[in-house]
């Protein structure tokens, strides 16, 4: 059996529909439905079973077999809002929730593989996996780099997998439900057809209108780089999960454009709560990811845009 973590999310409902793609469907899917919306992700996959965030927990904590063997966990639940500034939620949801979970899989040898951040680098120019480079501008960020700082000091000595995946900016199907920290690609997609219209930030940090650049990713190559590390166990890291070439936010509303046929950018004034809390620059430095071994391409913001809006447009 998989466990995927926030299986009803975005990341989380793409793995699971990658595993799928393989015949896998001896999957347990944990989530939180609260925001019972997410439902649809599921209803598009084939899964084992359902159980709720809290009551996996609970298990956890007991030291529950579910029944049969675990093969791996990829535990991608987490709250993911940038904006949430309820550092005792977040602390308890994304750092303890993690902790307790890692134990248990550090005690019954299954493989865990983890959904970290790149928010973990705050506004930096330079994404790599080392300490230095590691200063978080939110407490989202600072949640994924604390738990990443508390794996490493017990990678070491772990007899079974570990691998955190540090998430650039992922785009894809399956996103809908997350309102305002959906992709760009996602919102000027929503945008466009309404006012022939897609509105981008005016520059700042020293870029031009539309000018700042992310390095955006699309969620086919997340899964996949998570399903290869599946296939490699004996591959354990903290790896940038980017295409390692940044690319503007104008890249991505021209390929909107293009693939509408039709549209025009408008810039808006920078927000005022975002001063000093946004990263202007994002560019993955993927050579350990390489060096591990994975060598597949990643797409680009023309290619995975395209790919994107054919799919949620069929």
């Amino acid at each position: 059996m998989i466990i995927v973590t926030g299986g009803a999310g975005f990341i989380g409902a793409n793995i699971v529909k990658g595993l799928n793609q393989r015949g896998r469907t001896d999957i347990l899917v944990v989530d939180d439905l609260t925001e019972g919306t997410k439902f649809t992700n599921l209803a598009e996959v084939e899964i084992q079973d359902y159980l709720d965030k809290n009551e996996f927990l609970h298990r956890i904590k007991n030291n529950d077999s579910f029944g049969q063997e675990i093969e791996a966990i990829f535990h991608e639940g987490a709250c993911s809002t940038t904006t949430e500034w309820n550092g005792r939620f977040m602390m308890e949801n994304n750092y303890e929730y993690s902790k307790s979970l890692l134990h248990y899989c550090l005690g019954r040898g299954v493989n865990f593989l983890y959904a970290s951040s790149a928010a973990v680098y705050g506004d930096g120019k330079i994404f790599k996996e080392e300490r230095s480079y590691e200063k978080p501008l939110n407490v989202y960020g600072y949640s994924k780099f604390l738990f990443d700082q508390y794996v490493r000091r017990i990678m070491p000595q772990s007899r079974s997998q570990i691998v955190g995946f540090r998430y650039f900016n992922v785009y894809g199907p399956h996103e809908s439900h997350k309102g305002s920290m959906a992709s760009v690609a996602y919102h000027l997609h929503q945008q466009l057809p309404k006012t022939h219209i897609v509105k981008l930030f005016e520059g700042c940090d020293g870029y031009g209108n539309g000018e700042q650049r992310r390095d955006f990713v699309f969620i086919d190559d997340v899964v996949n780089v998570n399903l290869w590390f599946m296939d490699h166990p004996k591959k354990s890291g903290i790896f940038n999960v980017g295409t390692g070439a940044s690319q503007s936010f104008n890249d991505v509303a021209k390929s909107v454009i293009a693939w509408h046929g039709k549209g025009e950018i408008e810039y808006i004034p920078f927000p005022d709560h975002l001063k000093g809390r946004y990263q202007s620059f994002t560019q993955a430095d993927i050579s350990l990811l390489t060096q591990a071994g994975y060598k597949e391409p990643f797409s680009t913001v023309e290619q995975g845009v395209k790919a994107y809006l054919d799919r949620i447009s069929r």
